[in-house]
């Protein structure tokens, strides 16, 4: 893919490169021109100086071939335009745009912009990390049907299968976080001391599943 850019703070220039590393081709546009020092002596893709909404600083910055755009200036503004000329003056269809006001963003996310409100998402990781398991869920699907929670395993569920648990929960074990790694598992996985599971389940099957996760499994 070709990725265009618009912003080289923090988050514009960590973003450009992980692309890099893998292997995907970036323009970076910033109106500073020092701001992309953050970018390192490594960085072998292109850097435009300009304003990110700005036709012709697009078609510079190889907006006409890119695949993908992100506007990740510290301006609501600014990335809002810039994302909808992408989009609608040169028809990428990968665009992302980071809002601060999570109001605006619900907003853009209707006309389909892909937004991320970096207030909100912060807010909502930190709430996550606060409440007890179970309490807000990971994600959930627009419909609010579906959702994904992480819990860390109960003493109850040491040595069981994850089969079992699903069976008897009605979830799905997505993944499981295990020593540091994330792995899937299979019929044959059993559940050990420090997993951390990842479930899908419906929102109105939630409190069947914590009951089934706190009381262990029935027995044979």
């Amino acid at each position: 893919m070709h990725v265009v850019i618009m912003g080289c703070g923090r988050v514009g220039s960590a973003l450009a490169r992980s692309l890099e590393d893998r292997n995907h081709t970036v323009s970076v546009i910033d109106s500073n021109p020092d701001a992309f020092r953050r970018l390192g002596p490594s960085f072998s893709g292109t850097k435009v100086t300009g304003i990110g909404f700005d036709q012709g600083v697009l078609e510079r910055a190889g907006v006409e071939k890119a695949d993908a755009f992100a506007a990740v200036s510290s301006g609501d503004n600014s990335n809002i335009i810039a994302a909808r000329v992408a989009r609608e003056t040169f028809g990428i269809q990968q665009v992302v745009a980071r809002i601060y006001d999570p109001g605006r963003a619900e907003v853009y996310q209707r006309l389909g912009i892909t937004t991320v409100a970096t207030v909100k998402w912060t807010a909502d990781q930190v709430l996550r990390r606060l409440l007890p398991a179970g309490a807000e869920p990971d994600f959930r699907d627009p419909s609010g049907t579906i959702r994904v929670d992480h819990v860390p395993v109960t003493e109850t569920w040491i040595g069981q299968r994850t089969v079992k648990f699903q069976f008897e929960s009605g979830s799905r074990i997505a993944w499981i976080d295990r020593l540091g790694e994330g792995m899937i598992p299979t019929r044959e996985t059993v559940i050990q001391e420090g997993d951390l599971l990842h479930l899908v389940m419906r929102e109105e099957n939630a409190e069947h599943v914590y009951e089934v996760f706190t009381n262990g499994p029935e027995d044979d």
